[in-house]
């Protein structure tokens, strides 16, 4: 197994760019498609804690569950936050890429080499 993993949508650009800029270093990824393998609460409590967000601070804000689900509210606890997203990966904002226990959001796509 790889110390290095990618969540990824294949449609985005930057999830794209994100992956050839390991490829580029030379960076073997395990890829995870999240939306259709999302993560599970605790890998995503992991994540998060990898990150260092909070929940709503990994969540893509413009998406309709976000507005449907009314998120925004403030009372909602970080775990039923992090519940949205499991059942709704779509809100998981993107490329997520992990290595060698560090973390990173790769928005611009150059912000993994941070962690490389």
């Amino acid at each position: 197994m790889s110390s290095t993993r990618i969540y990824l949508n294949r449609n985005c650009s930057k999830c794209r760019s994100s992956l050839q800029l390991l490829e580029s270093k030379g960076i073997k990824a395990d890829i995870v498609e999240y939306l259709s393998a999302p993560p599970g609460v605790d890998e995503l409590r992991e994540i998060l804690d990898l990150l260092s967000l909070e929940p709503r601070d990994l969540m893509r804000q413009q998406e309709a569950p976000y507005t449907a689900l009314n998120l925004a509210d403030e009372s909602l606890s970080r775990d039923a936050l992090i519940q949205a997203m499991v059942e709704n990966p779509i809100l998981i904002e993107r490329p997520i890429v992990i290595h060698n226990g560090k973390a990173t959001i790769g928005r611009p796509p150059e912000k993994i080499l941070d962690i490389l």
